[in-house]
């Protein structure tokens, strides 16, 4: 699979809010690798899935007048890779899965599959990572102190991937607004208190104005 049509399918999954992740691939976290450019055809690829696809969160008459999100200028502080801590619950323990809220007033389970620690500023933080139930996508839904004012007010989701050894990159240069932020009318989950970050986090997707 190519390396773009890599980063759409996990446009996708992101935007539309599916359990439909891509599998693990067992590669090495790579810190050398030009992170600045897979952003940049992260956000690439994201217009285009906004102006052209089907499945885009934007109406026909959206699209029409569509000229690309608006982003943080990119970051390295804000890139991270790491060990997760895993969870080893039980699949009958109660703490295995997590019910999180919608903005529809619903609820959508995930698996409680772990946390992520990171030092950011001189203060060490942690972040709880979700993984869909029939897939090995991770959502890490989060909020953040830029939330209502430079961000949108409902948080906003990294995706992530299972690296070999159970690591994982964070990158919130990657963080971007769920569908719900575009079209009131789709459904996502809110961050959960437990990722509610006292801090502001500006990198990734901010508010158009």
């Amino acid at each position: 699979m190519t390396k773009k049509k890599n980063i759409l399918i996990i446009l996708i999954i992101g935007i539309i809010s599916l359990t439909l992740g891509a599998p693990l691939t067992g590669r090495e976290v790579n810190p050398a690798t030009s992170q600045y450019q897979r952003v940049m055809d992260w956000i690439k690829e994201r217009d285009e899935f906004f102006k052209t696809h089907e499945r885009s969160p934007l109406t026909p008459q959206q699209k029409k007048v569509f000229e690309g999100l608006k982003y943080y200028s990119f970051d390295p502080r804000y890139f991270f890779s790491g060990q997760i801590e895993r969870y080893h619950f039980l699949i009958n323990d109660p703490d295995y899965y997590v019910t999180l809220s919608t903005n529809k007033g619903t609820q959508k389970r995930y698996i409680r599959y772990g946390k992520f620690h990171f030092r950011l500023d001189n203060r060490e933080y942690a972040i709880e990572i979700y993984k869909s139930i029939l897939s090995d996508f991770l959502l890490i839904p989060f909020k953040d102190e830029t939330n209502g004012k430079e961000t949108y007010e409902g948080g906003r989701y990294i995706d992530a991937e299972i690296l070999v050894g159970y690591k994982m990159v964070l990158d919130f240069n990657m963080a971007y607004h769920p569908p719900c932020a575009y079209n009131n009318k789709l459904t996502c989950v809110l961050a959960p208190r437990e990722n509610m970050l006292k801090i502001s986090i500006r990198a990734g997707e901010k508010n158009s104005k």
